[in-house]
């Protein structure tokens, strides 16, 4: 309690008295005891009332994230003991990351809202767009999260690799192993312009998300979003239940040579040396985020989505190229990122009217 509210308090005290001496006696925070009950069952209800908040200002693309973190806590708890085989990484250190991670949202939602709510009293400051720029943007550090923890998890159900399996089901569909029969076309002029096509990847979501934050178009951008993260989460659990290492593994030894090209195929490398997860290759999280995001072009923005349709096409190609995945691997990525936008939708539409009914 401020000084300035101690006086005003002393101050009411003495006027209603006319003489200190007949005042009730003060606790340490200067208040009478009724008042410091009051003030507990005040800061009781304050409490409760953060917590609603907090709770009202997650979203749709909030529940399908803890959604996802909660079934992965389930599932690490459950298969502890391949972990615990495995020696990679205690459980509980994997559960706990899950925790720090869905704390940090429900605290970045509330500073949001809270920060939104000051501006509306008064003018709008720094911390108010500081907030609402990563309230908005950090559906990207979670999904990078989350793929990267799949290096840890990707063993979790299933100790085996499953890659040969992908292998024969190429072969039975093509006659060729696709990556291998590829290798005869790679130049480096060619592998420079494939890998830039595999590059492109990284900015479909943020070209999309950023038109749409642009423009101030909230529901399409979180639309969009919550496309993303159903069909990421449904890849996800996939595979940690069917563990593919990819051809770049799996086929080492067969290949006739490495990819030379120029800066774009060093950067890849790089990427691929410091970010490579070894498995989660089924279905290509690549191409479900793109096709996610394709969706959501086609939806909101139509121009866009003629432009990335060729980009995307391109993009798949250059994942069995640069020996990044299978071609079941791509007809899984088209289906899981499908499926986002369909299952996205319809938890859209539900949140759209749980929000109309609370208005009401």
């Amino acid at each position: 309690m401020s000084m300035r509210e101690l006086e005003r308090r002393g101050t009411e005290a003495l006027v209603s008295t006319g003489d200190s001496a007949h005042l009730a006696p003060l606790d340490s925070e200067g208040l009478t005891p009724n008042e410091s009950a009051g003030s507990d069952a005040s800061e009781v209800e304050a409490g409760r009332g953060e917590l609603a908040r907090v709770w009202a200002a997650c979203g749709a693309f909030e529940w399908v994230a803890l959604a996802y973190l909660l079934l992965s806590c389930v599932m690490i708890f459950a298969f502890s003991k391949n972990l615990a085989r495995t020696n990679v990484v205690q459980p509980w250190k994997l559960i706990g990351a899950q925790a720090i991670v869905a704390a940090f949202i429900f605290l970045l939602c509330g500073a949001a809202t809270r920060s939104a709510e000051r501006a509306q009293l008064e003018s709008v400051k720094f911390s108010t767009r500081f907030w609402h720029f990563w309230r908005f943007w950090y559906p990207h550090l979670f999904f990078l999260f989350c793929f990267e923890e799949l290096a840890y998890l990707v063993h979790l159900v299933n100790p085996n690799w499953e890659d040969a399996k992908l292998i024969a089901f190429d072969h039975w569909m093509f006659g060729v192993h696709p990556a291998l029969w590829l290798e005869q076309y790679a130049t480096p002029v060619r592998n420079e312009f494939i890998q830039l096509a595999y590059l492109t990847y990284f900015v479909y979501l943020l070209v999309l998300g950023g038109i749409l934050y642009y423009r101030k178009e909230w529901h399409a951008y979180w639309s969009v979003m919550t496309y993303s993260a159903v069909a990421y989460a449904i890849g996800y659990v996939i595979a940690m239940l069917f563990p593919i290492e990819s051809p770049w593994f799996a086929m080492a030894g067969m290949w006739h040579g490495e990819l030379h090209g120029g800066p774009f195929t060093a950067t890849i490398n790089f990427i691929e040396h410091y970010g490579r997860v070894r498995g989660a290759a089924f279905p290509s999280e690549h191409v479900a985020g793109s096709v996610a995001a394709l969706w959501g072009a086609w939806r909101f923005r139509r121009w866009l989505f003629r432009v990335m349709l060729p980009l995307i096409a391109a993009m798949c190609v250059s994942t069995i190229w640069g020996r990044y995945h299978y071609v079941a691997d791509i007809f899984g990525g088209i289906v899981t990122g499908t499926l986002g936008y369909v299952i996205g939708s319809w938890i859209m539409n539900k949140s759209d009217q749980r929000s109309a009914t609370r208005d009401q």
